[in-house]
């Protein structure tokens, strides 16, 4: 067929076809007058299907354009209801509300709401929660008229979003970058959210010279088209919803993930739940297609039901078919994020001098590193050695390290990091302060260690949310299952959840493997077996399984994981304050001091803060491991009495430097 011919057909000149032709994957010389009939045939189908998907993009980016609109509207409404709100005088509280969130409904200063709790007897930190008896008198003794409500207290996830907003509103326009948005994958349990992600790595290192990735404990990213984009790791919906709970709004953009050989379950439901309340723009990755049993036009009825209309059925959701599997769709996932990005890029900016907006999105003890806690920014820029405070943790943080592991001097907005230097392992959703006054740091240090113990008590649900024992149960017979699962249920603790993954009767197969090392779950067996396959895939998975013929075994087991699983108890007691007189040696964490006694006592063995001079700046944490008075090794010295310590820590002593002693009470609960 004629050059000419082939353009005449696909209504463009010869030259637009040869400047095609290469990025349809053909190559015919830039002389060449003719081209096979099979490969022209090949160049009509290729070059008509990327016509239309240009027509489906542009048409998916208008209705994103429509649907901004319609927010920008919705947002304008909201704010004239809740400039008129304000100035009534009646205030509606929920169950539940942080401090700083009561003081923003009464339109007070958060000082203000403070020392009314205190009057009270309350001593709490701006971002505790408070429950409704409490809220109530201190806004009524304020002057307020109270009604219980369930209003936008219910989702304490407006922190970070307003304090971002406004930090938007106030800065420099020319300060604003852009940054990567932040990706939350969401779903049923079991409709291929982790083979998804594991699906996007695997694209994005085949698509770039160098690789580039590694996967991050809790996020990572990830280069399309030369645009990042962070993807937040949450393997159950769960964790999502706690990031909510606690102020933390997360994601930019979600993906909705559903099996095209199942249908909508509940747990669907409940993410697009989450994904509404959040006002979250988002896409449906219908995955699976590979299978012989998917049904692409049933999962689209399905959402349709639910007043979801798919894009190409006159609504407005986009649906993207992918396989995770053969990778089918994969790509086309990551142009719809980006051009989702695209059309959100006014709020995806960050101002890197702006005021430090970050939460964490997820945390853990590490026995080499201590407390330590991955974040995410949004806003501003956090710099090492500089003092945090995230909910009732604390420290100064002493190392900043990215996704490779590179040890950082400062990080900006949509990079994930872990911080290293914290006083204990902070929650997850939890926003990070950064306190720059050394005295205000000092001021709620204190405040964080009086109220502890009654955070810890009042609080205890919402811990739970952060432990889970997760189980996939198999049995021989309904009876024995139903009983397991109401045994299991009087096991659970306040800070620990027993999570049932899955259940079910007969013998452990390859699908419950899978959803074990997907779900990070325990399988158990009762009075069944495990098919070959499936033992194998265990065994080279390295996951836990056990069998059972007894339930009480069964029962006794599971209460032991579940005491592992509970946090110890901590109380400080305070014992003395020491005044360094002299610094006598310092070799790589050791260094021997001498000092006076002026408040209690110091003993061995215990934890010490170290002041700068005047108590105006924490230097740092360690030990005291050897005391001497007159040379002669002593375990006790009292207040009045000079004497030598030998101090293990990261810390530059100067004279006139204080160390607060203290020490630490640990008690392990059981069930």
């Amino acid at each position: 067929m004629n050059v000419t011919e082939l353009a005449r057909r696909l209504k463009i000149t010869p030259k637009e076809l040869k400047d095609e032709l290469p990025k349809l994957g053909f190559h015919i010389g830039p002389r060449a007058i003719q081209i096979p009939d099979k490969q022209a045939r090949q160049v009509i189908d290729l070059y008509r299907q990327k016509k239309e998907k240009e027509q489906v993009l542009e048409k998916a980016k208008k209705k994103i354009v429509q649907k901004k609109e319609e927010k920008e509207k919705k947002e304008e409404k909201e704010e004239k209801e809740e400039k008129e709100e304000k100035e009534k005088k009646i205030v509606r509280i929920s169950s539940a509300i942080q401090v700083y969130k009561l003081a923003e409904k009464l339109n007070l200063p958060v000082v203000t709401v403070m020392n009314e709790l205190i009057k009270n007897g309350v001593l709490s930190s701006v971002n505790e929660n408070l429950d409704y008896e409490i809220a109530a008198i201190v806004a009524q003794n304020l002057g307020f008229s109270v009604e219980k409500g369930e209003e936008e207290e219910k989702e304490t996830g407006t922190l970070v979003k307003q304090k971002f907003q406004q930090a938007l509103k106030s800065a420099d326009k020319k300060e604003l970058r852009p940054r990567a948005p932040a990706v939350v994958v969401m779903g049923h349990v079991d409709h291929g959210k982790s083979s998804i992600l594991s699906a996007i790595r695997e694209v994005d290192m085949t698509s770039r010279e160098k690789g580039g990735i590694t996967q991050h404990i809790g996020a990572y990213s990830v280069t399309k088209n030369d645009r990042e984009i962070t993807f937040i790791d949450t393997p159950g919906h769960e964790a999502f919803e706690s990031m909510r709970a606690r102020g933390g709004e997360v994601a930019d953009i979600a993906i909705l993930v559903i099996s095209a050989d199942d249908k909508i379950q509940p747990q669907t439901l409940e993410s697009i739940k989450v994904i509404q309340n959040e006002d979250l723009p988002f896409i449906v990755a219908i995955n699976k297609v590979d299978k012989p049993d998917a049904d692409v036009k049933k999962i689209k009825k399905e959402l349709s039901e639910i007043n979801l209309t798919p894009e190409d059925w006159g609504g407005k959701v986009i649906t993207i078919p992918v396989s995770a599997k053969t990778k089918q769709g994969i790509e086309d996932l990551l142009e719809t994020i980006n051009l989702v990005a695209e059309m959100h890029k006014d709020t995806l900016v960050t101002n890197p001098n702006g005021t430090l907006i970050g939460t964490v999105i997820e945390s853990h003890l590490d026995h080499g590193y201590g407390p330590v806690a991955t974040l995410i920014l949004y806003n501003g820029t956090l710099r090492r050695g500089e003092n945090v405070i995230i909910g009732s943790s604390y420290g100064r943080i002493r190392s900043i390290k990215n996704q490779q592991g590179i040890s950082l001097e400062s990080v900006s907005a949509s990079i994930p990091v872990q911080i290293f230097g914290l006083k204990n392992v902070p929650q997850v959703g939890h926003i990070v302060e950064v306190i720059k006054n050394n005295r205000e740091f000092k001021k709620r240090i204190k405040q964080i260690r009086v109220s502890a113990p009654a955070i810890e008590s009042s609080q205890g649900k919402e811990a739970s949310k952060g432990s889970q024992l997760r189980v996939i149960v198999r049995a021989d017979v309904l009876g024995s299952l139903e009983a397991i699962i109401h045994s299991l249920g009087k096991l659970e603790h306040s800070e620990v959840k027993i999570k049932v993954v899955k259940k079910g009767l007969g013998n452990i197969t390859e699908s419950d493997v899978d959803l074990s090392q997907a779900a990070h779950a325990w399988i158990i067996g009762f009075g069944v077996d495990i098919n070959a396959p499936a033992k194998q895939l265990a065994h080279e998975l390295r996951l836990k399984i056990s069998f059972y013929t007894v339930i009480y075994d069964l029962i006794s087991d599971v209460k032991q994981e579940v005491n592992k699983l509970l946090p110890e108890e901590i109380e400080e007691k305070e014992l003395g304050k020491v005044e360094v007189l002299k610094v006598f040696q310092h070799k790589g964490k050791e260094t021997i001091v001498g000092g006076k006694v002026t408040h209690g006592k110091v003993i061995k063995n215990v934890l010490a803060r170290v002041w700068l001079e005047g108590e105006q700046e924490l230097k740092g944490e360690g030990e005291i491991t050897q005391l001497q008075v007159n040379k002669r090794d002593v375990d006790e010295v009292k207040e009045g009495a000079e004497c030598g310590m030998k101090f293990v820590g990261n810390v530059d002593f100067i004279t006139g430097d204080v160390l607060e002693v203290y020490k630490e009470i640990k008690k392990k609960k059981t069930i």
